[in-house]
């Protein structure tokens, strides 16, 4: 084979390679843009440059596998349900106070589901690599100063919160409806634990008649509670409507 051949062939391999490792990076760089979302334009904005954002949260999801991140139980689930309506319905009469209890939930959350919470910065790492679009929204939130913040903007800072929240929880509409489906059923039972716990025991000699009327009554308030925790839905509602917030 000429020298000129084999010259060529040389050529002809380094291109390719070439070819594949830019294909790979641009592949790479896609995949993070769909994981981060604006959070890879903010990197590579704050770095300089592509390469550096891309070393930067590959490092960050070096860090973060090493941390003992875990699911809520649906029983976790359906108490934090109930707290974030609460903190909703609050909103309306005292959204500065809303707004702060939102934030504290949320590193509640996090907290029970293996967030490093007294490291800020791991902390805020992992939710860049494991919830990177709503992270992106709450960072906007950082620097809101909520005793001098207009209405609007607390409002856009439960909505953020809000995103995050329902990330961190599984409760995300679209997402989580099977979780969603096992709260509700959790809330219900809660419910009917409450109103029979609630009712006293039969006297010793109450006749089965009796003990079949008081489970009869206890299985009535049972179906008050849910009805009123449906008004309670529907309240929030809403409330909803009123501050703007997305549905649940």
């Amino acid at each position: 084979m000429s020298t000129g051949a084999i010259i060529g062939i040389i050529i002809a391999v380094i291109v390719v390679v070439a070819v594949v490792v830019v294909a790979s990076a641009e592949m790479r760089r896609a995949r993070l843009r769909r994981q981060f979302g604006p959070e890879y334009d903010r990197l590579v904005e704050k770095l300089g440059s592509r390469r550096k954002a891309d070393a930067e949260l590959a490092e960050r999801e070096r860090r973060v596998r090493a941390l003992n991140i875990r699911e809520l139980s649906p029983e976790q689930q359906a108490s934090y349900s109930g707290d974030w309506a609460a903190i909703q319905e609050r909103f309306v009469d005292t959204p500065v106070e809303a707004v702060g209890a939102a934030h504290t939930l949320i590193w509640n959350v996090m907290r029970d589901r293996g967030y490093p919470a007294d490291d800020r910065t791991a902390s805020m790492d992992a939710l860049s690599i494991h919830h990177g679009r709503a992270f992106s929204g709450y960072l906007k939130t950082q620097d809101l100063r909520a005793e001098s913040a207009s209405t609007e903007q607390l409002r856009e800072a439960m909505i953020r919160y809000r995103a995050l929240f329902e990330d961190l929880t599984g409760l995300r509409e679209g997402h989580g409806e099977p979780a969603r489906d096992r709260v509700a059923q959790i809330r219900d039972r809660e419910a009917d634990r409450h109103a029979v716990v609630g009712s006293s025991a039969p006297a010793a000699g109450t006749s089965d008649s009796a003990i079949s009327d008081r489970a009869a009554e206890n299985r009535a308030a049972a179906a008050e509670d849910r009805e009123l925790a449906a008004r309670n839905d529907e309240v929030a509602a809403d409330n909803t409507s009123r501050t703007g917030y997305p549905r649940r």
